[in-house]
């Protein structure tokens, strides 16, 4: 049986090669690392996004279109359209909650210049939790589309604000009751309240450095966290990665709570945060156009053209460990 999380990357990639999109209009279609489909319609592509939320249930509605919308912002598109598939627990659902979800989508929708166009909306058998399957659509000029698929070797790799953001979230509200004897109501308070602030959304971070600079790829580093990140950003782009560890933004909160679990930082789920490449003299402008708007970033290390990524650290340089699976996961199993 396979284990909780998404699939492993091997057998998720012999899928994709087996279905592949046969439409000629298709210019970016299902990849490892390759997070939106991009279509052509002419005069623009169109590029879609479609990701579940099953985590973070009181905010779920707001959570599903920020996630959605970060790997649109991360082709350089704008965020347009969102569809919501909401799934009702039977023994909880009631209009209350169908409404807090509409209103949380709504919201979200309007802080991004987004809107919600449709989707469906169940009472379904068999689960315990609301879940929340989001699909964006944006749309770009053609001549500007960038994917995780871009970089370039001797590129600088930036990373914004820090890891894990969303993990911290996540593992503060669900688990909670436990962390209670170890921290207090003020430090969880404010974990919990990293899905704002820093916040897990990064199309300001997107819109700020192609404004800057000229960005060769961007990638959401999501389940996996930013070491998975990191390996199918080189994967994609067919380079590889020389990664500086102590130039790695480890949030501090970040990394108490994982440790609370024995749970490794660098593997857990890090929406909030924005991967990017860049070549080296377009990198520092990217970087002090971030800050300026409050935006903390940090060049973490370069793209090489030798296959892999690897970690330089006190200790001399050894592979970065790829994890099977998110470590969130073993929260829940």
């Amino acid at each position: 049986m396979l284990p909780l999380g998404k699939l492993p990357s091997g057998l998720l990639a012999d899928l994709l090669s087996k279905h592949a999109a046969a439409d000629p209009r298709v210019v970016v279609g299902p990849g490892v690392g390759l997070d939106c489909a991009v279509m052509d319609f002419g005069d623009r592509y169109l590029v879609a996004k479609s990701d579940p939320i099953t985590f973070a249930t009181d905010a779920i509605g707001w959570y599903a279109v920020q996630v959605n919308a970060n790997d649109i912002a991360c082709s350089g598109a704008t965020p347009r359209f969102f569809l919501a598939t909401i799934l009702l627990p039977e023994s909880k659902a009631d209009a209350e909650m169908a409404d807090t979800i509409f209103a949380q989508i709504t919201r979200a929708c309007g802080e991004i210049g987004a809107s919600h166009v449709g989707g469906h909306t169940e009472i379904t058998y068999g689960i315990d939790r609301p879940i929340v399957i989001g699909t964006m659509l944006g749309d770009i000029e053609r001549d500007r589309l960038i994917t995780a698929g871009g970089a370039e070797i001797g590129d600088a790799v930036i990373v914004t604000k820090g890891v894990p953001v969303e993990a911290t979230a996540i593992i503060a509200r669900e688990k909670s009751e436990a962390l209670a004897e170890k921290f207090s109501p003020e430090f969880l308070a404010g974990c919990r309240d990293f899905l704002y602030q820093p916040g897990i959304s990064v199309v300001r971070d997107a819109r700020i450095a192609i404004g800057a600079g000229r960005v060769t790829a961007m990638h959401d580093p999501t389940e996996g966290g930013l070491a998975t990140g990191l390996w199918e950003l080189a994967e994609a782009s067919g380079r590889g990665m020389e990664i500086e560890f102590e130039a790695v933004p480890i949030l501090p909160e970040g990394r108490a709570l994982c440790a609370a679990f024995g749970l490794d930082p660098m593997g857990a789920i890090a929406s909030g945060s924005l991967l990017l490449t860049a070549p080296p003299q377009e990198a520092s402008r990217i970087v002090a156009a971030l800050a300026a708007e409050r935006i903390a970033a940090h060049i973490v290390g370069s793209v090489s053209d030798s296959p892999g990524v690897r970690v330089h650290d006190r200790d001399g340089v050894s592979p970065l460990h790829r994890p099977a699976r998110d470590e969130i996961a073993r929260l829940f199993e």
